[in-house]
């Protein structure tokens, strides 16, 4: 969708997905414990839901936990898993002032009852806000939701392979119902996937920053969505 953003006519991705990196070593730039950095790119994750949402983008999903960070040290993920319920809990007001529904994306087995708790209580709190659509991949792999949805499909009885197409397999994906990302965004500068939604963005546009997510903000944004805007999507095919 065309929009004029700062006086530039710029073509906005309807899905933007971010990998959200660079958290832990933002701190150390700033001689801070690593538990200091996910905080504030915790606070970050508020501002650019309605910074996203102003720009024009329609669905926002974002990387906030592998089923891999499990291996990080105890602290770590405990601080992690803190901040998500602290964000569920005190920014449900925000989600519905703003008339966004959120939806938590990845493997629930292993999250605590409260964790569990926080997700339910505002997913069914926002189930009828039609602004951002706003995904939380929480204890996410996309080899992970691959498996399940496939283990969920032969329960439903869906192992003949002539009822088997994509169709059929993206409606057992956690991201059923959704558009795939147009654009993919990772900060921090590193420059890989890490299990990220593989299926759905056979087709995306990927941009890499070296802007740590703690510092993303607005003109971050649009300066990945000038760059998206500057390319020829052909999806395969010959323009």
């Amino acid at each position: 969708m065309e929009r004029n953003i700062d006086g530039e006519l710029l073509d906005v991705p309807a899905h933007v997905a971010i990998i959200m990196d660079g958290n832990g070593r933002w701190a150390k730039m700033h001689h801070r414990p690593r538990t200091f950095g996910h905080k504030r790119g915790a606070a970050r994750v508020k501002e650019l839901c309605n910074i996203a949402w102003d720009l024009g983008v329609k669905y926002l999903t974002l990387y906030a936990f592998s089923t891999e960070n499990w291996k990080r040290p105890q602290d770590e993920v405990s601080t992690l898993m803190e901040l998500f319920y602290q964000y569920l809990s005190d920014q449900l007001a925000n989600i519905m002032q703003n008339n966004i529904r959120i939806r938590i994306i990845g493997e629930r087995e292993g999250l605590s009852d409260k964790v569990l708790g926080a997700i339910e209580h505002d997913e069914k709190m926002s189930e009828n806000n039609d602004g951002l659509q706003f995904n939380i991949a929480l204890n996410y792999g996309s080899r992970n939701e691959m498996i399940r949805a496939m283990r969920k499909m032969i329960a439903d009885g869906g192992t003949d392979p002539s009822l088997i197409d994509e169709k059929l397999f993206e409606s057992y994906l956690d991201t059923a119902g959704m558009p795939d990302p147009d654009l993919v965004i990772r900060t921090s500068g590193e420059q890989r996937i890490s299990n990220y939604l593989l299926w759905q963005i056979a087709y995306s546009e990927l941009y890499f920053t070296p802007v740590m997510w703690p510092d993303f903000d607005r003109d971050a944004l649009v300066d990945a969505i000038r760059a998206y805007s500057a390319r020829d999507r052909r999806f395969g095919g010959v323009k």
